[in-house]
């Protein structure tokens, strides 16, 4: 079954008890997006809202760093309760590191990388995932148009975690909705990411159903 993670950083933070009881609800996980505004253009929230998020949470809370020096706070995410924890590759200079870190501390380790680095560049880390984040757009700021080429590499690199025999779970995120969420599936993808499309929709529990394709 495809798992869908609503990104929070389109959750309404004046109501933001509702749309965590939402994913609560409805959806598979809560996706959070940490940036420092250095890694990326861009600030979102930081250890205050994710301690927050997770004090009422009762799906896994899926964590994507786009922050440099991520190996910094892996024991921090840990303590909160994190389950999965994801890095950008080119975000440290000891990916495989990072990866083994997160894993001792208990979390789901995952790499991500935007869509101008070639899926290959992940291939000597596969081993150390349990899931691997395709950017659909550039990482920064959410609401940005689907990128088309993203299809042919997912497949790519499901052949790859098919030929190696290993479990690592292809995530896509940006863009995501509900008319392009079956041929993603169809394509390799089993957790979508999924933020404008959700927390904007008239009712965020059918847009959720309608993503699982």
């Amino acid at each position: 079954m495809t798992l869908i993670s609503p990104s929070m950083l389109a959750a309404d933070f004046l109501h933001l008890e509702k749309d965590v009881e939402m994913v609560n609800q409805h959806a598979d996980m809560f996706h959070l997006d940490i940036m420092d505004g250095t890694f990326v253009p861009n600030i979102s929230y930081g250890f205050p809202v994710v301690e927050a998020i997770a004090s009422i949470a009762r799906k896994p809370l899926d964590v994507h760093l786009m922050i440099v020096h991520p190996e910094k706070y892996i024991e921090r995410f840990a303590r909160i309760g994190v389950s999965m924890l994801s890095f950008h590759l080119n975000a440290t200079d000891k990916p495989a590191q990072a990866l083994l870190h997160i894993r001792e501390a208990g979390m789901k380790a995952g790499l991500v990388i935007n869509p101008d680095m070639p899926v290959e560049s992940l291939y000597p880390y596969l081993h150390l995932c349990d899931h691997i984040i395709l950017m659909s757009v550039y990482a920064g700021f959410g609401g940005q148009k689907f990128i088309e080429d993203t299809y042919e590499r997912i497949r790519t690199l499901k052949a790859e975690i098919d030929r190696l025999q290993l479990n690592v779970k292809i995530e896509i995120d940006g863009g995501v909705c509900p008319e392009n969420a079956g041929k993603l599936i169809e394509a390799g993808a089993e957790i979508l990411v999924a933020g404008s499309a959700v927390f904007k929709s008239d009712d965020p529990a059918t847009t959720v159903s309608l993503l699982r394709g």
